[in-house]
């Protein structure tokens, strides 16, 4: 039987990332991250969010690797984003007693960000709630069929005939 370990999440971080560099060069981003999920009461027959709060850890690898360099840059509480990763189970011995304890991280491996770009300047943005880049494009613009230009001999042919790449929508 083939095993197959992927998550796709779309949520907002906890708290601010923290990072740890390693001697070698190498860094590791930890933030949390929630996710609401949505259903219907039973008894009262609201909808109501259901959260759900997990660890994430992504990493600097290889030669080009930066993505815990992207995190740290670009995200902080509250930041919208969608991960890509790996679902991951720490165990360790508790201190206090020594019973064995196991959570479920993610490792993260691609990150999008979500947030509006907000004025201000600089990769955070300048206002809480905002701080990524919008992957809105501006719309084409379109020849007004009614504006034809006059200075060619008379001849009516909109803007865009004429061979201006300024007026192609892609």
């Amino acid at each position: 039987m083939a095993a197959f370990n992927k998550v796709v999440l779309v949520g907002r971080l906890t708290r601010d990332v923290e990072t740890r560099s390693f001697a070698n060069g190498g860094m590791v981003a930890k933030f949390g991250f929630a996710v609401t999920n949505r259903k219907k009461n039973a008894t009262t027959g609201n909808w109501e969010d259901e959260p759900m709060f997990i660890d994430c850890e992504a990493f600097n690898r290889g030669e080009f690797g930066k993505l815990a360099d992207r995190i740290r840059d670009f995200c902080r509480k509250g930041s919208q984003i969608l991960i890509e990763g790996k679902l991951h189970l720490d165990s360790w011995s508790d201190k206090t007693d020594g019973s064995k304890r196991q959570k479920h991280k993610i490792v993260v491996e691609e990150m999008q960000l979500l947030d509006a770009k907000q004025d201000g300047g600089g990769p955070r943005g300048g206002s809480e709630s905002g701080g990524g880049y919008s992957r809105q494009q501006p719309a084409a613009r379109q020849p007004d069929p009614q504006s034809f230009d006059q200075d060619d001999g008379g001849h009516d042919e909109p803007p865009a005939a004429k061979g201006s790449n300024e007026d192609i929508p892609f």
